[in-house]
């Protein structure tokens, strides 16, 4: 009985870190001319138990930039990985098909939507990729609470499928043949998140997982995965990546 209430106080705690956070002034950043007639389009993709409103602050400062943002909404706990991406893939096609260039701001589960995605349907007008706390290797949270029927019941189908092991969704997809760039939080405020994930992390994701073979580039913020996408400084550094395919700029 203490373990099922200790289990089921640990997922409530997750949850609650995971649906809520306080918005931050949005950065600001000067447009870039472009000779296109149409601006490029930022797709942005949320994380589990998250809408399209947690997306909003950084779609504001992009649209500043110079881009036509467009938040994607999906159901992040109601239906497996493959009919989540089949539902992401039908939102691209709706919203941006025709675009002239193409980009992807992601966080969370909302990279390894993106990343299948991509491997089934390129769009001949794909730019940039930006990953917020990917769990490209998997979270070792469902390898420790995954089996649960409170931890399905919480977060879903998709959810269960994010472990580490090799058979996961995360460990299925094929390495990016594009430019992404990563991002990955180093600030945790979840009570034993350095026991269970190990090393740097954000208190969801390792900073180890969130590494990608075949990135372009790498950066750490000071973050929690709470409130990574809301940062002034993460903005930046996704404006910074979109314009010039690297986070800081060459020395």
């Amino acid at each position: 009985m203490f373990r099922v209430m200790r289990g089921a106080a640990t997922l409530g705690l997750l949850a609650l870190n995971l649906a809520t956070a306080t918005p931050s002034p949005a950065a600001t950043f000067e447009p870039e001319p472009s000779a296109a007639a149409e601006p490029e389009v930022v797709v942005l993709v949320h994380g589990l138990l998250r809408s399209e409103r947690s997306m909003q602050p950084l779609a504001r400062s992009l649209s500043d930039a110079g881009y036509r943002t467009v938040a994607l909404d999906y159901p992040t706990t109601k239906l497996p990985p493959e009919e989540l991406v089949a539902y992401v893939e039908r939102e691209v096609a709706t919203c941006c098909e025709g675009a002239a260039r193409l980009h992807f701001v992601t966080h969370s589960l909302g990279g390894l939507m993106v990343r299948a995605f991509l491997a089934k349907h390129r769009p001949a007008a794909l730019g940039r990729v930006v990953m917020l706390a990917p769990p490209n290797h998997g979270s070792e949270w469902v390898d420790r609470f995954g089996d649960w029927s409170l931890f399905r019941w919480v977060l879903g189908p998709t959810a269960v499928e994010l472990g580490t092991v090799p058979t996961s969704f995360a460990q299925r997809l094929p390495p990016p043949d594009y430019e992404v760039g990563v991002i990955a939080g180093t600030t945790s405020y979840r009570l034993g998140a350095d026991s269970v994930l190990g090393g740097e992390n954000d208190g969801t994701v390792s900073v180890a997982s969130t590494r990608l073979d075949g990135m372009t580039d790498f950066a750490t913020v000071a973050e929690s995965h709470t409130f990574i996408m809301r940062s002034d400084e993460v903005a930046g550094l996704v404006a910074t990546f979109l314009r010039d395919g690297r986070f800081h700029p060459a020395q």
